[in-house]
């Protein structure tokens, strides 16, 4: 049990207090209710880019860096089509420091030509490395497109194409931040070695004075119903054909998503797992083979990627998965088998909540996604789960004419 205390400031930015006194350190964790899915079609990317601006140094702070560094913090971010998440970890007498630099940047942030220029070229650099030059590096760039027609999860969090960061002017940048970064489009996650009075305090003396902007209102467009499949083959310098099966499934916000997941593990965690026994160990179809759910805020997907093993068929590759996707949807699985996996579920969630930035992000997330105690409602909605339960979304889901199919094949 994560024991929490919660309050707004009058600028509306929700603050979460978690004291855990058996660690020396503080995280201040910042989430930003904005990511790859908030973005204009033709300027995308820019979540992303965000994510890099706000290291380059805000209007009383020119490297945000050098003074964490000073009293032994450390930070890191990331942006997902969903949501961006900022976190610095500090000793926690050195808690202050974490509070003027992420108040500063959330104040304002520095709009210089050369902040921007710099940011734009590791961004566009990024773009190039992991997407577009290496192995297996546009297969979202890819899947994406091909599963979405109409809502936004359709790009990626790097963005669309590089054109649109390539072009982004500072009036663009600027009205992103005023739109997206403010009090009332934030959480923020106090948690370690600290004290709820003292929170409160540092949080109304940094972060109160900010202009607390509005919430902005999403109205995104709701993918329409796929009814055929979708395949899309292509040829890249690889080591070996690959392919990824993309089923759309449901949304985080959906009770029925923590079946989805369990589906996942039932068929591909761990070395006793369906696919790992069926197409690796007993007929050594492919070198690697996963099902996993990606985790989107709004209607997601269910994925199965496998590498296949040299000289094997792609049609037989595929027809092996579906082989084995079928016996998930006729036949109830064992109370031992999910039992087994609700087992890993539990021990991993259990795990995590061990450090201090887990539990400050997790908390960030769970707020979003409802109140904060969803964090410690999880293990109970797993274990929840029925045999039944997984038969009937395994027949929901797993459906050809819901899958778009990606042959990701190595070069002839």
């Amino acid at each position: 049990m994560i024991k929490f205390e919660k309050f707004k400031l009058k600028n509306n930015l929700t603050v979460i207090v978690h004291q855990d006194n058996s660690s020396p350190l503080a995280c201040v964790n910042i989430l930003y209710d904005v990511g790859a899915r908030d973005e204009d079609e033709s300027k995308t990317g820019f979540a992303h880019l965000f994510e890099h601006l706000m290291f380059g140094g805000s209007i009383n702070i020119p490297n945000y860096d050098e003074p964490l560094q000073l009293v032994g913090g450390e930070n890191n971010a990331f942006t997902t089509n969903d949501i961006t998440n900022y976190y610095c970890t500090v000793p926690s007498e050195n808690l202050e420091t974490a509070f003027w630099l992420e108040s500063d940047r959330m104040l304002s942030l520095a709009f210089t030509e050369k902040s921007l220029e710099v940011q734009r070229s590791v961004v566009i650099e990024e773009f190039k490395q992991r997407y577009l030059n290496q192995p297996f590096g546009d297969v979202w760039l890819l899947l994406r497109p091909l599963a979405y027609n109409t809502h936004p999860y359709k790009w990626s969090t790097i963005g669309k194409e590089i054109s649109h960061i390539e072009n982004a002017t500072m009036d663009d940048v600027k009205s992103f931040f005023k739109k997206h970064y403010c009090p009332a489009n934030a959480i923020m996650v106090v948690a370690g070695n600290v004290e709820l009075d003292n929170v409160k305090k540092l949080a109304e003396k940094w972060f109160e004075p900010i202009e607390a902007g509005i919430h902005p209102k999403r109205n995104l467009p709701k993918e329409p119903k796929q009814t055929s499949p979708r395949k899309l083959t292509v040829e890249r310098d690889i080591p070996v054909d690959s392919i990824y099966k993309a089923y759309h499934m449901v949304s985080r916000y959906d009770s029925n998503y923590y079946t989805c997941d369990l589906l996942s593990d039932i068929l591909s965690r761990g070395n006793s797992s369906r696919l790992f026994n069926a197409l690796i160990k007993d007929n050594p179809l492919f070198s690697e083979i996963n099902a996993y759910v990606m985790g989107d805020f709004d209607e997601g997907l269910f994925v199965i990627s496998g590498k296949l093993s040299e000289g094997v068929k792609m049609e037989v590759a595929e027809a092996a998965i579906i082989k084995e996707v079928e016996k998930i949807k006729n036949e109830l699985v064992s109370e031992t088998e999910l039992q087994k996996c609700k087992n890993k579920v539990e021990s991993s969630i259990t795990f995590s909540e061990t450090d201090i930035l887990n539990k400050a992000t997790n908390l960030a997330i769970s707020e979003l996604l409802g109140g904060a105690n969803l964090i410690n409602e999880e293990i109970g909605k797993y274990l929840a789960v029925k045999t039944d339960d997984i038969k009937k979304m395994a027949n929901i889901i797993l459906d050809e004419n819901n899958c778009s199919t990606l042959y990701y094949l190595k070069k002839k």
